[in-house]
């Protein structure tokens, strides 16, 4: 495997729709499933956090279905 050394953070984010705790939840079955992924794929499951931020940290603001698409994601943090 390439790159032993660095370690993933693999932080799930969701839209505004729902409670804080729904969102938190659904952010950390988003991350898990990437990291799952990931797994599958080979890398060392040791070597990955998931962290969900919920809806606390959108890239995008407003009500409208683009903005909520673009605030359903994960994002990757290299360590």
């Amino acid at each position: 495997m390439q790159y032993p050394e660095i370690n993933i953070i693999i932080q799930g984010h969701t839209d505004e729709p729902g409670t804080a705790e729904y969102n938190f939840a659904l952010g950390d079955r988003r991350a898990g499933n990437v990291k799952t992924f990931l797994i599958q794929q080979g890398i060392d499951p040791s070597r990955m956090t998931v962290v969900s931020f919920g809806r606390e940290l959108p890239v995008e603001t407003g009500e409208s279905e683009e903005a909520r698409t673009k605030n359903r994601r994960v994002h990757f943090v290299i360590e």
